[in-house]
């Protein structure tokens, strides 16, 4: 298969020996499966892959993936993977390799190897002395090859290494990947957005994927040609759980998107985020999602021209006969709509139009009868659809 051999080139770990089947997920763990890798790609992750999980249409991707892959060379007695002596394999066994024989651009070669990023401490003795055999070459590593091995060697002009002179390696990174006999892939958890529809709760499905932001559809082609088209249902469960996984509110309608390569995912509804559902990296059309909580909430807002408004404990206070005016605003996102000023515990309402995403409500004189709270609600008609957010309560009171 030539995603193992795509494995062990990433991970530093030389050839593939062998690979088989391991035991089912018992954990809750979600798998991985596959498939179409080319042999050229530098990364796994470049793969078409199919994510989901256990119980997953009885997929084989229920199961571990075994991989025993053939190491050249290694950091041992270290603090982790990518410090320690380095020690290289020689005739099925591991020989240490003396401070002479290595130098900066042999070191780049092997952190590079491992996955490790670039040297940090190069030093013989550093990590203490191999109680096997020492290697008898010198490495001469031009910095860019991929594996120790591939570097020209020459001999040793002194076929022996003084005590303390087994050179020891510290690179700055940190092994992304943990292998024994099984080898796990592990993702960062992915972020979500709807982008182009004015509202962080509207517009087209993206996924921020290998530092880029993709698109996400219920389409996508499968390898031997068929092309799956999700259903209306599916196209469903998608959008709510996006609107759920972006505290959007629920799902009011899903379009057609852009057509781009990006990712095909089908959900259940009852995830709590994009991540849990099957999903597949392809060319397809994404999907536009409405969430209900599509506006902004308005702000509200009292002011007044004549100095009849003051600060009291439970609010601001207005005096008796002194006019004041209660403002209504909100974000510029769509063009358009309505507020309405409601007065709670009565069913006295005002409504004006937004003007300048705005509206304004005169009082020219306060009384008792202009006691109690007011909130103010935005209405639009956007997307075919009509829409409402309402603001805070102001409570006011007329001293």
């Amino acid at each position: 298969m030539k995603e193992t051999k795509i494995l062990c080139r990433e991970l530093g770990c030389g050839n593939v020996v062998a690979k088989s089947r391991g035991p089912p997920f018992e954990d809750g763990r979600r798998g991985i499966s596959i498939w179409l890798c080319s042999g050229d790609e530098s990364s796994i992750t470049e793969c078409k892959k199919i994510e989901g999980g256990a119980g997953v249409c009885n997929a084989t991707y229920e199961y571990h993936l075994h991989v025993t892959c053939s190491e050249s060379v290694r950091l041992v007695d270290g603090a982790g993977l990518c410090s320690g002596r380095v020690e290289v394999k020689s005739n099925q066994s591991w020989a240490s390799v003396c401070e002479a024989d290595f130098d900066r651009q042999d070191a780049e070669v092997v952190c590079g190897e491992l996955g490790c990023g670039a040297p940090a401490a190069l030093q013989g003795g550093l990590y203490g002395e191999g109680e096997g055999q020492t290697w008898d070459k010198e490495f001469q590593c031009k910095g860019k090859e991929s594996l120790l091995l591939d570097c020209d060697t020459s001999d040793r002009e002194n076929n022996t290494c003084l005590p303390g002179n087994a050179v020891g390696l510290t690179c700055s990174g940190k092994k992304q990947f943990v292998t024994q006999s099984t080898l796990f892939l592990t993702w960062k958890p992915l972020n979500v957005r709807l982008v182009g529809g004015g509202s962080r709760c509207a517009g087209g499905v993206e996924w921020y994927y290998q530092g880029e932001w993709r698109i996400v559809g219920t389409d996508w082609l499968l390898p031997w040609g068929y092309t799956y088209s999700g259903s209306a249902k599916i196209r469903k469960n998608l959008a709510v759980v996006v609107c759920r996984q972006l505290g959007c509110g629920s799902t009011v309608s899903v379009l057609p998107g852009k057509t781009t390569r990006g990712f095909g995912a089908s959900c259940s509804g009852s995830e709590s985020s994009l991540r849990e559902c099957l999903s597949i990296y392809d060319l397809l059309p994404g999907l536009t999602v409405i969430c209900s909580d599509l506006l902004v909430q308005p702000d509200i807002s009292l002011t007044d021209s004549m100095g009849g408004v003051s600060r009291g404990h439970q609010g601001p206070e207005v005096f008796r006969g002194y006019s004041f005016t209660i403002t209504c605003s909100t974000q510029p996102q769509y063009p358009g709509g309505f507020f309405l000023l409601t007065f709670t515990g009565s069913n006295r309402t005002q409504t004006q139009p937004a003007v300048n995403h705005s509206a304004a409500f005169l009082f020219p004189a306060a009384d008792d009868s202009h006691q109690g709270n007011y909130s103010c609600v935005y209405d639009n008609h956007v997307f075919s659809h009509d829409f409402s957010s309402e603001s805070e309560l102001l409570s006011l009171t007329i001293t």
